[in-house]
């Protein structure tokens, strides 16, 4: 079989064997952003058009593909929600020469009612839900939206989103921000635990914003290190809020290495024990929906 994770930026493919290995993949730039009205099928026959015309002739999408900007949207299945829900729940895209089904994504509501949705992180994390068993763990899956997920026996039962990564992109390039932060500077670890630290301290995130810039202006961070202290400050407010929200420990981190070292630097500046799994999880999540399919 195919599993593709489609994403608003990315594109990955992997070809998956009978028993779950995979067997090659492959990445492109062409998130659904990228593609233009009505070029779905031309760009996944340019894509994986080969694999298709060697008999791989079963396919799995996950992620934005399913939603109103992408080819076709998928409802999203409720939680409390396992392989079997979200495999019930996909749906069928005509193709002249293969079987394509779409995963749906999942929603929940928070403890105020507010709703919550993702595409694609469901199937990373079902991917890693037989290497964490069936006690309540709290899984972290860091990116533009980061997710703070509950799962239980082997079904996501809740999540939290965190406007995170696109927070920092949007504070970082387009605000007075901007002007004390050197662009394209190298990550430094040592700023970036002190952005961790303040996030522990009184006075609240948009306080702490500000005092980078006055920081700034007294010359007591470094342009060169005023991402990293940004970076730090976000995604430590963003523990601070899991936390204070409860957790299972230790986290379960599903992320790229270099996202991993920084969730696990904050974790570490909160005494939170964690675990990293790999980024690919999806690979192994599409499999396993995939066999849930009749």
């Amino acid at each position: 079989m195919i599993g593709i994770d489609w994403g608003t930026s990315s594109f990955r493919a992997y070809r998956i064997a009978s028993d779950g290995a995979v067997r090659d993949r492959r990445e492109a730039p062409l998130g659904i952003l990228a593609v233009p009205t009505g070029g779905f099928p031309a760009a996944l026959d340019g894509a994986v058009g080969d694999w298709i015309a060697a008999g791989e002739t079963e396919l799995l999408l996950a992620g934005m593909i399913g939603s109103r900007q992408g080819w076709v949207e998928a409802p999203y299945c409720p939680c409390p929600a396992g392989s079997a829900e979200i495999a019930a729940a996909t749906i069928a895209i005509p193709h002249a020469t293969a079987r394509i089904r779409l995963v749906p994504g999942l929603s929940a509501r928070d403890p105020a009612g507010v709703p919550e949705v993702m595409r694609g992180e469901e199937t990373q994390i079902i991917g890693v839900l037989d290497a964490i068993g069936d006690a309540p763990a709290t899984l972290c899956l860091p990116g533009s939206h980061a997710k703070w997920v509950q799962v239980e026996a082997g079904r996501i039962q809740g999540f939290a989103t965190y406007f995170t990564g696109e927070a920092f992109a949007a504070l970082s390039r387009h605000t007075i921000l901007a002007r004390s932060i050197a662009p394209d500077g190298a990550h430094h670890p040592a700023a970036f635990a002190r952005g961790v630290a303040r996030a522990k301290q009184p006075g609240g995130l948009l306080h702490h914003l500000f005092g980078l810039r006055a920081a700034a202006l007294f010359g007591e961070i470094a342009e060169d290190e005023a991402a990293a202290f940004l970076s730090g400050l976000l995604i430590g407010h963003e523990v601070a809020a899991a936390l204070e929200s409860g957790v299972a420990p230790p986290i379960h981190l599903i992320a790229s290495e270099a996202l991993a070292a920084r969730y696990a630097t904050a974790l570490d500046g909160f005494g939170i024990p964690h675990r990293s799994h790999a980024p690919d999880a999806a690979a192994r999540g599409l499999a396993l929906i995939a066999e849930r399919i009749a």
